[in-house]
């Protein structure tokens, strides 16, 4: 599903170029859960938001999916990531001033999905990951561990091919990870595949395959 050859990203400064990503070579099958780890400033973040589609700027071939992703422009890119991609992130990133149903149904909009549609898939999702009752509140009103569970929900409401996490549940407590993490398992067995960011090692033994990164390098 995933290949990428050759991927670098720098930035130029006084002393010059200064590499966060070096020569990454990496394959990812359809249906895998991979878990990247490393420590601070290793370039586990950098790589994610690449094969997410979101960082534009970077040097390699990346094929997702038989698409020649390098070749594309931006909003060819930004098209794809709507296509496959569902991000979770550390941070939540749910718009504070929608409700949780809002929330879930603003990635839906964006695919051009039919309100009532929309509304259909929201529901089923709600009830699903067990927030029904919390659709008509705004992320403020919800603790991180609930906030969490809308990140997820609004990240496989589009039934994406793809789930990227980054440090998914670094800002939860245990019992809360777990669950996550539990929650993870069973989308990736139900085919989805799934690349997260970690520094637990419990965490990480929930997928099959650990990549380390050091430096900008793959170890």
């Amino acid at each position: 599903m995933i290949k990428l050859k050759d991927i670098q990203k720098r930035y130029n400064t006084r002393a010059g170029f200064t590499y966060v990503l070096q020569q990454i070579n990496l394959e990812i099958a359809a249906g895998e859960f991979v878990t990247i780890m490393g420590p601070s400033a290793a370039g586990k973040s950098t790589l994610l938001n690449i094969i997410g589609l979101l960082d534009h700027d970077w040097e390699g071939e990346y094929h997702l999916d038989g698409n020649a992703v390098h070749t594309l422009k931006p909003k060819q890119r930004q098209a794809l990531n709507r296509e496959y991609v569902g991000f979770v992130f550390q941070a939540f990133n749910l718009l504070d001033s929608l409700t949780v149903y809002e929330n879930l149904d603003t990635p839906l909009s964006y695919r051009n999905v039919k309100a009532s549609e929309r509304a259909a898939i929201v529901c089923d999702t709600l009830d699903r990951f067990g927030i029904v009752a919390k659709k008509d509140l705004y992320p403020s009103q919800l603790s991180g561990g609930q906030q969490q569970l809308v990140g997820i929900a609004r990240a496989v409401v589009t039934s994406p091919k793809l789930i990227l996490a980054d440090e998914p549940t670094g800002n939860l407590h245990s019992d809360q990870g777990e669950e996550i993490m539990a929650l993870f398992k069973k989308l990736n067995q139900e085919g989805t595949t799934i690349i997260q960011v970690t520094h637990n090692k419990d965490y990480a033994a929930y997928g099959n395959r650990i990549i380390n990164l050091k430096d900008g390098w793959m170890e």
